[in-house]
């Protein structure tokens, strides 16, 4: 039983707090009042606290603060000798349960107790609390199954229904704001939202201009032979902006002519992220959508058509085919790079091979083909150009697959994503030292200020990229950082395979704009 501690000193603590969307009355402010009365009470000192705002609490990544308390425990350096959390689910909605229990253990271990100051039990390690604490995680981690089985299917109703679920429109179309009885409203530019409840929101075709454009793509695909990349540099040469007023990529026109919206279908559901499991890709069978809901600005036997030319193109074909094909490429054009193998007809793309014979140097020395260095140096520059535009675009696109919103700043040089966070991407090139040591430069677009810049690590050829760093701006105040090939524990905390923690962060979706 817990007592007053009024005639005693008293313990020093540290309060715990993770603010979410799910209700007011989990705000910062409100847990540290009960943890501040609960502490005053029962004989504790705050003297730290550890919040993470706008966190989920499925899994520990993303919640820095958490993480950096527990690695205070772990490191001894904490100067406190109890957690003080408002209850188990602010603890961590955990999907495995047993996952809440280890950080709770790794506590006790260092002889740091964790108290829920608004449960109704004492945390004392009794066959009671430990069956309380089993029963309300399981209840935690079923709540956010439940919520986002709930969520999910708010959405696809929404889908099934013809309205759009967040994201662009798309080069060529527009977004329509309706009301409840189907009466346009107005068009959304980009980064507006509807403002009621009742409205919601289509798609509608663009400039004719545009829609001219998008038509001229399909017809130069299917009857000329040109491929992405080739559209894209015919675009850019004249003058030609896609919707967000960039120049035109691979990436991008692929967009246009594998999207479904440009025949009237709405489709929800290519990519899964819930409940944070890995982001994985759909097989069609399990995708929802709506056919012929939005007014068409492609006939549907030309986009069919088109499609079926891009799975031709990307069939499995064997190791062998490949270096055969790459080896023709060495024989008729007399060098090799990333934009030539791209760039060229009925070939696999340069990250096919990169990802088949682990980088395309490998691919290129099978095949007998030996890159002039200085040559090379100057595709690399050509490479990481397009690959910083295809990185940008990519990363908003998936920001969109999963229901979030990207706007920009002026320049277009800085993503704000859910109007909550901004983000800059930097590519940050492999050199090679006198000691035959990798480094990496990381620069820091100091005028932008971003929250969080991603600093893409390319490999040691330049050709693929190796892995990811996340460098929120709080942490890294200097313009310039040089990363090794293995950095020091807290830099490397930083370091990330992919960009699924980056999505994480970006989802955020409405339980009432899904209801």
């Amino acid at each position: 039983m817990l007592f007053e501690h009024a005639n005693k000193m008293p313990v020093k603590a540290a309060a715990y707090v993770r603010m979410s969307t799910e209700h007011q009355k989990y705000s910062p402010q409100n847990q540290m009042a009960s943890i501040s009365e609960y502490a005053s009470k029962y004989g504790y000192e705050i003297i730290k606290t550890y919040a993470d705002e706008g966190k989920s609490g499925l899994n520990i990544a993303g919640r820095a603060q958490l993480q950096q308390m527990i690695k205070d425990v772990e490191n001894k350096t904490a100067e406190f000798k109890a957690i003080l959390v408002l209850d188990i689910t602010r603890w961590g909605r955990f999907q495995d349960a047993d996952e809440s229990a280890y950080y709770e253990y790794i506590c006790k271990r260092a002889g740091i107790k964790v108290q829920y100051c608004a449960e109704q039990f004492e945390n004392d390690g009794s066959p009671v609390s430990t069956i309380i604490k089993g029963v309300k995680r399981t209840m935690a981690a079923e709540y956010s199954r439940e919520l986002s089985c709930k969520v999910f299917a708010g959405q696809s109703r929404l889908i099934t229904m013809g309205y759009k679920q967040g994201g662009y429109a798309g080069y060529g179309l527009r977004r329509m704001l309706i009301d409840e009885n189907g009466n346009h409203k107005s068009e959304l530019s980009i980064g507006q939202h509807k403002s009621l409840q009742t409205d919601r929101v289509i798609l509608v075709p663009g400039a004719e201009e545009e829609q001219k454009i998008v038509r001229w793509m399909y017809k130069v695909f299917i009857e000329e032979g040109m491929n992405e990349s080739q559209i894209a540099e015919n675009l850019n040469r004249r003058g030609i902006k896609t919707d967000l007023d960039r120049e035109w990529t691979r990436g991008t026109v692929h967009q246009v002519l594998t999207n479904e919206k440009y025949i009237g279908n709405n489709v929800f559901n290519r990519i899964s992220y819930k409940l944070k499991i890995k982001r994985v890709k759909n097989p069609e069978d399990m995708w929802v959508r709506a056919d012929g809901v939005f007014e068409a600005i492609i006939d549907p036997g030309t986009f069919y058509i088109a499609k079926g030319i891009i799975t031709a193109r990307s069939r499995k074909i064997s190791d062998e085919e490949m270096l055969n094909k790459l080896k023709e490429l060495h024989n008729k054009i007399g060098f090799l790079s990333a934009i030539v193998i791209d760039e060229a007809e009925n070939m696999p793309s340069s990250s096919a091979y990169g990802g088949r014979f682990g980088g395309l140097l490998r691919a290129y020395q099978l095949v007998g083909y030996t890159p002039d260095r200085d040559y090379r140096y100057v595709e690399i520059n050509k490479v990481l150009r397009e690959l910083h535009g295809n990185s940008i675009q990519e990363t908003i696109d998936n920001i969109i697959n999963i229901g979030g919103e990207v706007t920009f700043n002026d320049d277009k040089s800085l993503l704000i994503i859910n109007d909550m966070f901004s983000v800059s991407i930097v590519i940050c090139r492999c050199t090679l030292t006198s000691a035959n040591a990798y480094r990496w430069k990381v620069r820091f677009d100091t005028s932008l200020n971003p929250d969080i810049t991603i600093a893409v690590r390319m490999c040691s050829n330049n050709d693929d990229i190796l892995d990811y760093y996340l460098l929120p701006s709080i942490d890294f105040q200097t313009p310039k950082l040089k990363l090794e090939e293995n950095n020091k524990d807290l830099l490397d905390s930083y370091r990330f395979d992919n960009l699924d923690y980056l999505f994480e962060m970006a989802r955020c979706i409405s339980i009432m704009e899904a209801a």
